[in-house]
């Protein structure tokens, strides 16, 4: 039911009423969810929601260009980061996932045995919905495992054990300029009828896919700041790392935007 709610919002979100109509629907949705709208187009210039949804900025917000300079990939709250134990990591306080079942096919039995760090980030219907490079990556793997599209807001999280894990994702498999691993996945939620990835078509999420899709890829780099695609709504991404690859600058329930610095790589 959940995965035919948003297919059908989706659905509404792409319907192009007429102008007056769709300005006012706009209008109210960012009224509503109190969207600061000064690095964007005005409510009229958004022929639907889903394009209001996917809005991109007038003016590329600059960042820290230092190769040591990690980057935020989104807007959103971090809900929590820490290091994880035992192959679990928290969503919340309180509340656990399991790497194994995050991450799938993306992530090897011995690599399993390690400690990571790890960063989640959750998008509110308010934030900006692309997501981007937060440093300079090799991209190695994706992995698109279909699941359920529960919401991953906060009370959620404390209502589904290893919700994360049970929602659709997409997990990128990457490898930083420090040689170290570093997993982005990309997490489907309520509402959310597509995850899109600018680097390849060929993932398509919501799709009632119920076999894990795996791309594997050669040489292809992405550079800090550049755009790896964008939600149709709110969701979280959750950075995972090998341990003291980086240095964050998190704290639970920080505002963060994408562009901003949230840590340091170590060369």
């Amino acid at each position: 039911m959940d995965r035919v709610f948003s297919r059908y919002f989706g659905l509404f979100g792409k319907i192009k009423f007429p102008k007056a109509v769709q300005t006012f629907i706009n209008e109210q949705y960012i009224k509503y969810f109190k969207l600061d709208m000064s690095e964007f187009d005005k409510a009229s210039e958004y022929e639907s929601l889903n394009a209001l949804f996917t809005r991109n900025f007038l003016k590329e917000r600059e960042f820290d260009k230092d190769k040591q300079i990690f980057i935020s990939p989104c807007d959103g709250t971090c809900l929590s980061s820490g290091t994880t134990k035992d192959g679990m990591a928290f969503s919340i306080k309180g509340k656990t996932y399991s790497l194994k079942e995050l991450l799938g096919q993306s992530i090897s039995e011995v690599e399993l045995k390690n400690e990571y760090d790890f960063a989640n980030i959750y998008l509110s219907p308010k934030d900006y919905h692309h997501y981007h490079a937060p440093c300079d990556l090799k991209i190695l793997k994706a992995v698109h495992m279909g699941g359920k599209l529960y919401s991953v807001a906060k009370k959620w999280l404390e209502k589904v054990d290893g919700l994360y894990a049970k929602n659709e994702r997409v997990a990128l498999r990457c490898q930083m300029d420090n040689g170290k691993l570093m997993w982005l996945v990309f997490v489907g939620a309520l509402n959310v009828s597509k995850m899109k990835f600018t680097f390849d078509e060929r993932i398509q999420t919501n799709a009632n896919a119920s076999q894990v899709q795996v791309y594997g890829y050669e040489n292809l780099y992405v550079k800090k700041g550049e755009r790896l695609g964008n939600f149709e709504l709110g969701s979280t991404i959750l950075i995972i790392n090998e341990k003291d690859a980086i240095e964050y600058n998190l704290s639970e329930e920080k505002q963060i935007k994408q562009a901003e610095t949230i840590g340091l790589v170590r060369l």
